[in-house]
């Protein structure tokens, strides 16, 4: 099997990043008219630098306002306005749902697309894929493209901004990053492009890991001071841009299957993709049967930081044998990434790693007071 690394062609970081959004994309040789698939926040935050920035290039564009899920119908709907203004390039400006909408826009129509997060909450912004979901909010598919976005553009004045919740989440997910890159190497497993991992984003998967544990608390207190900060500098990269290549060239394995499984349950909606992600760490070590010290290890790390921990945590209360069962067999439906763990799954192993996760969550919160 062939090593396949993927990347995003350009990633751009740092204060007030919007403002050089048009000369970025013109040095890449991209052209509009653009339509810029935003969330509404996106929109009365950004409108102005976008029109200046923009107007500056020559790039002229059509803002499309982003329902609030990245379903079939919100795609379709971004895809008809596009056609409408004979869009060149597409512009995501959101959160995760948003840029994953903008991708699969671009995709569809074969435009290059731009990705632009307004919050550090996922690790979609570098990512040829999105994670597509019904309209009332449940798992649908993942839909996985020709090639990762032309120009990530990620301006951390701006994430300063953003509520603290936010760059959790997206903690959540880039916690995940590291044990399932370790898992589906160690299972041989195809990554999500299709080939084996490079030592490079094993590498960057586990700085990923390093940069969470060191940066995780720091960066949330930059959000206090509202501006951006080394660490929160730092934290940003990992949570976008090391654990986007981490994910995409290495491979998801349990954490992300168990979210899946979440979403089966309607009390779980409510919850960021990131923090039921994080639950789903943590069911991944008992399947795993890892030691003691590394549990304790993410299970500090997400107290510190705010990540659940337990069934409480992510809106189940005492949820009976019918929940967790719903759980596990969406978790381990075929083919779902729970199957590249290096050994057999079955939805009875994931009930009990389910409760072996809350219980491992609720002593350690005990142990706290």
């Amino acid at each position: 099997m062939l090593k396949v690394f993927c990347a995003p062609a350009r990633y751009t970081q740092g204060p007030n990043a919007t403002a050089q959004l048009g000369a970025e994309i013109a040095a890449m040789g991209l052209k509009g008219p653009a339509l810029i698939i935003a969330g509404r926040s996106a929109i009365s935050l950004l409108g102005a630098v976008w029109q200046t920035s923009l107007d500056a290039a020559g790039i002229a564009f059509t803002v499309f306002a982003f329902n609030g899920e990245c379903s079939r119908s919100e795609i379709e709907r971004g895809k008809a306005a596009a056609l409408a203004i004979g869009a060149q390039i597409i512009i995501g400006a959101g959160g995760g749902k948003v840029l994953d909408t903008a991708r699969a826009v671009a995709s569809d129509l074969m435009l290059p697309v731009v990705n632009c997060p307004t919050i550090a909450s996922s690790d979609a912004p570098c990512s040829a894929l999105s994670v597509v979901y019904t309209d009332e909010g449940a798992f649908d598919q993942y839909r996985i493209y020709r090639r990762n976005p032309d120009l990530v553009l990620v301006d951390t004045e701006v994430i300063a901004k953003s509520p603290a919740r936010f760059l959790t989440a997206g903690m959540g997910d880039a916690l995940a990053t590291w044990f399932e890159a370790k898992a589906c190497a160690l299972g041989q497993v195809r990554n999500m492009r299709g080939g084996a991992s490079t030592i490079s984003a094993l590498a960057l998967a586990e700085l990923c890991y390093k940069t969470l544990l060191a940066d995780g608390t720091g960066a949330l207190w930059a959000l206090q001071t509202r501006q951006p900060t080394p660490e929160l500098e730092r934290l940003v990269e990992a949570n976008t841009l090391l654990s986007g290549l981490g994910f995409e060239s290495s491979g998801l394995a349990a954490a992300h299957a168990v979210h899946n499984g979440l979403t089966a349950i309607p009390a779980t909606h409510h919850f960021m993709h990131g923090e039921k992600v994080a639950f789903g760490v943590l069911v991944q070590l008992m399947l795993e049967g890892q030691p003691e010290a590394v549990v304790s290890e993410v299970l500090a790390f997400s107290t510190s930081v705010g990540l659940p921990i337990t069934f409480a945590g992510i809106g189940l209360q005492n949820p009976d044998a019918a929940t967790l069962k719903t759980i596990a067999q969406r978790a381990t439906a075929p083919g779902e990434t729970i199957h590249n763990e290096p050994f057999p799954i079955t939805p009875a192993g994931v009930v009990e790693a389910l409760k072996a996760a809350n219980a491992a969550g609720t002593r350690f919160e005990r142990l706290s007071l």
